[in-house]
């Protein structure tokens, strides 16, 4: 009896790494890198909490171009990770190519849809959070005049624009949005020095609150505002301690959510593919409180912005998603 006993336990102890072992998961960012403060570092911090919580690691890759993005894809599937999670829309022709190749192994890509039946598809409703944002803009401006600094040039930057005007007018009609990306390549997440260009820009022409959706380049916009004395919103990670004082708030998007979701389902057995679309109900975008912007944000501000929360949960407000039409009516 005593040896079935000790063989039970000594099965059970084997069947502990080996069920570890079977997850293998991976992460690739985008450019810009893990540590850019922003997306690419909010996707790490989900990982790391899946990490710390389960004692199970992870494999990551910072791609340098994009040519890596395919390799990389190809390179871990091989291996035998799953679930990759992808960081960016630009993956999308690259998961198209290596997901049907590996129909066993897990996939996840946040910003875009792939419609593969291997493949969870992660987007945001960040015109939402940024209309909250732009509210807030519009109530701390002294100018009526504000800004916004995006990063490359693609429709989904221009929803954060289009939400984040739509706030603004909401809160004061006739206040004035100055917008200006950064550029039309992936380069353009990666720039602080010319995001800080152009937000002086900005100032400049009157604005004294100034968005960033950029990544990395945003690191750049909030430290032009700081030294110009002036107001700036940050983006994905909450970022108010960048430049304590002169970040009204940041609009996050909790990509370190997806990416620890994504990592537990799978350990768990629960992995679900299709479509998953986080707006303020869901608790996937929102704007960041904490001490050091506590002291720049009035209670009529706070006010405001719980309200147009609530209205947009509600229903009463309805967000115009520039990615419907590529128009933004604000």
């Amino acid at each position: 009896m005593k040896r079935i006993v000790l063989g039970l336990v000594a099965a059970a102890a084997m069947t502990l790494p080996a069920f570890a072992a079977d997850i293998k998961p991976a992460i690739i960012y985008d450019l810009g890198g893990k540590f850019d403060k922003s997306f690419n570092e909010g996707a790490f911090h989900g990982a790391e909490k899946f990490k710390k919580e389960t004692g199970i690691a992870y494999r990551d890759f910072e791609i340098s171009n994009d040519t890596q993005r395919e390799q990389a894809l190809e390179k871990f599937a091989e291996d035998g990770n799953s679930p990759i999670v992808v960081m960016s829309f630009s993956f999308e022709q690259a998961l198209k190519k290596v997901a049907p190749e590996y129909p066993d192994i897990q996939f996840a890509i946040v910003d875009t849809v792939v419609d593969l039946p291997n493949v969870r598809s992660i987007v945001f409703k960040e015109n939402e959070g940024s209309y909250v944002v732009g509210v807030m803009a519009a109530l701390a401006s002294k100018t009526g005049t504000v800004g916004f600094v995006g990063g490359m040039d693609v429709p989904l930057i221009r929803k954060f624009a289009c939400g984040y005007v739509g706030g603004v007018k909401a809160a004061k009609p006739d206040d004035k949005v100055i917008q200006n990306m950064t550029g039309d390549t992936p380069a353009a997440w990666n720039d602080p020095t010319k995001g800080g260009e152009i937000t002086k820009a900005q100032i400049d022409q009157g604005a004294d609150v100034i968005y960033a959706a950029a990544g990395g380049t945003g690191v750049g916009v909030l430290q032009a505002a700081a030294d110009a004395g002036k107001l700036a919103i940050g983006v994905d990670s909450n970022q108010n301690g960048l430049q304590p004082g002169h970040v009204l708030t940041s609009m996050v998007k909790r990509v370190d959510v997806a990416v620890y979701n994504a990592f537990m389902d799978a350990k768990d057995g629960k992995f679900s593919f299709g479509v998953e679309n986080l707006g303020l109900a869901e608790g996937g975008v929102g704007y960041a409180m904490d001490d050091n912007n506590k002291s720049l944000v009035t209670p009529e501000m706070q006010k405001a912005a719980d309200q147009a929360k609530e209205d947009i949960i509600s229903g009463k407000i309805k967000v115009h998603d520039y990615m419907s039409d590529n128009a933004c009516p604000y």
